[in-house]
């Protein structure tokens, strides 16, 4: 027997409030309304790719992924470990990364050269040295370029896997060089303009990754022991299991996934399906933002 219409409706309504409200805090609305209503130039134009790319479900795969990624540098992995909270605040560093990338991408032009500045600002604050004694810095340009190409690698493999409308080459080139564009303003060294100077950018890093005690510890975290209720365990397994199997075969046997997550492996793409399909369902319920957009992107 189907589920009557209101229920249902009631259900699509709280699940995508509850959504924007963990990935975007408890001012979401407000924060929409402002990136999106807020009239001027923007950095992309309603046709760049990296719009279509950030607002999709996939996303939340894709970040996923970009996390573990990273964590296989040990440098970066040093500084997450020590500065960003993200076992003591996971929501707030979330919420933090998602505004980001909504005012850069979204945004006005104004809006996200400001976020840069506060972004930049952050950097500049952290610094420290490796258990093995090597210093590093959150402005490191190196070490910017590492964050970046992990985060363009993940969430364009996502969405070219789980998104609605797959891009062609030209438009994954399209979507690299809009990232560069946001990456050379947070000063990273030489990001990548196409997809396959992406792949010659990984490449590059390969050398220099390699499995340490914090990258399996985050591993375990973010896949095993998400701050979440129990009826949403599950569903995250699948999630898990998706972000896991976009990884290079290499960097999976280096993280060494939890056994939960390696038998939920043969899943992962259906279950990624189901789960960017149910995102998209839930978040259909939430109240579309007048745009601001000028056809004139600065």
């Amino acid at each position: 027997m189907p589920w009557p219409t209101p229920y249902l409706g009631r259900l699509r309504e709280r699940a995508g409030e509850s959504l924007l409200y963990r990935v975007a805090g408890p001012e979401a609305h407000q924060k929409r309304a402002r990136i999106h209503g807020t009239p001027g130039p923007r950095w992309f134009g309603p046709d760049r790719p990296v719009r279509l790319v950030h607002a999709d479900a996939s996303m939340y795969i894709g970040g996923l992924a970009a996390l573990l990624l990273q964590s296989l540098h040990p440098t970066a992995m040093a500084a997450v470990a020590a500065h960003s909270g993200f076992q003591g605040d996971p929501w707030g560093r979330l919420q933090r990364t998602s505004t980001f990338l909504a005012v850069t991408t979204f945004g006005t032009s104004a809006d996200a050269e400001r976020a840069v500045v506060r972004v930049r600002e952050v950097h500049g604050r952290i610094q420290g040295r490796t258990d093995a004694g090597t210093p590093y810095s959150a402005s490191d340009p190196h070490l910017l370029a590492w964050v970046h190409v992990a985060e363009t690698e993940c969430f364009l493999r996502a969405y070219q896997r789980y998104g609605r409308q797959p891009l062609d080459p030209s438009g994954e080139d399209g979507y690299v060089a809009d990232m560069a564009r946001v990456a050379r303003s947070l000063g990273a060294e030489r990001p990548p303009e196409t997809r396959a100077e992406l792949a010659a950018r990984l490449a590059e890093y390969r050398p220099e990754l390699r499995a340490t005690r914090e990258s399996r510890d985050a591993a375990r975290y973010l896949l095993s022991h998400p701050p979440l209720p129990a009826l949403a365990r599950l569903p995250y397994g699948f999630l898990a299991a998706a972000a896991v199997d976009l990884l290079p075969t290499w960097a999976v046997d280096w993280l060494d996934p939890p056994r939960a997550t390696r038998v939920m492996l043969p899943l992962a793409r259906p279950g990624g399906r189901a789960i960017t399909t149910t995102v998209r369902w839930a978040m259909s319920s939430v109240p579309p933002v007048q745009a601001g957009l000028r056809q004139n992107p600065a």
